[in-house]
């Protein structure tokens, strides 16, 4: 039985808080493996005209994981699930043997009950939540925890999560990183055209991605 943690996202582009979030969860949850499940269109962020293609931002997290047992993956694609509910219920689904967290940084909690079916997730597995630099307050006064909070678990007790009761809710502190894919994409707005179209093959599913994710972004225009 692996002890998986899953982190989604857009990874547009994955940057070294995800790296460190995911390492810390690794330590704290003792897990084998954190997924990132780097997500073919995020719903809450339709129309993003600065979101690169899922090739190029499953690329950016590939370099972003490197030597570490942080598996990067377009799942969802494969899946054929746009919903953060509906593709965990899938996974559970496909990988009985395993056994499965949710992980989030504290600015995701803020907006959870935005989120189609949020109680259905964490129906689904325990959800560990990581602190984010100036989202503590906005965490802790969500929607989503005049419910969630009753279930909340103490953080000196993570690493026996396998053995809680659903739902489950642990609330975790690391070294807090300011570092944003905002902040990324605004510091250097060509990263994706050093992702050139080619042949992915996801870690998880063992497929490779259609070839039309990885094509390029259209040029830009010259400057007037």
């Amino acid at each position: 039985m692996r002890r998986i943690g899953l982190l989604g996202g857009s990874f547009n582009p994955a940057h070294v808080a995800h790296r460190r979030i995911s390492l810390f969860a690794m330590e704290a949850l003792g897990l084998d493996e954190v997924w990132w499940l780097v997500s073919p269109g995020n719903p809450l962020k339709v129309g993003a005209s600065d979101m690169a293609t899922l090739g190029q931002r499953l690329g950016s997290a590939e370099r972003m994981a490197r030597r570490s047992r942080i598996v990067p993956t377009a799942i969802e694609a494969s899946l054929g699930t746009r919903y953060t509910a509906d593709t965990l219920r899938k996974i559970v689904r496909r990988y009985p043997g395993d056994r499965f967290i949710w992980i989030m940084g504290a600015d995701n909690l803020a907006k959870f009950a935005l989120w189609k079916n949020w109680r259905g997730i964490a129906a689904t597995l325990p959800i560990a939540v990581i602190a984010r630099p100036g989202y503590g307050a906005a965490a802790r006064s969500a929607d989503a925890m005049g419910w969630l909070g009753r279930f909340g678990r103490p953080a000196s007790g993570a690493r026996r999560w396998t053995r809680w009761s659903l739902p489950a809710l642990v609330l975790m502190h690391t070294v807090p990183d300011p570092t944003s894919a905002t902040a990324r994409r605004a510091a250097d707005p060509d990263w994706h055209r050093r992702f050139h179209p080619r042949a992915l093959r996801d870690r998880v599913t063992r497929r490779l991605l259609p070839p039309e994710v990885h094509c390029p972004l259209p040029p830009q225009p010259p400057a007037p």
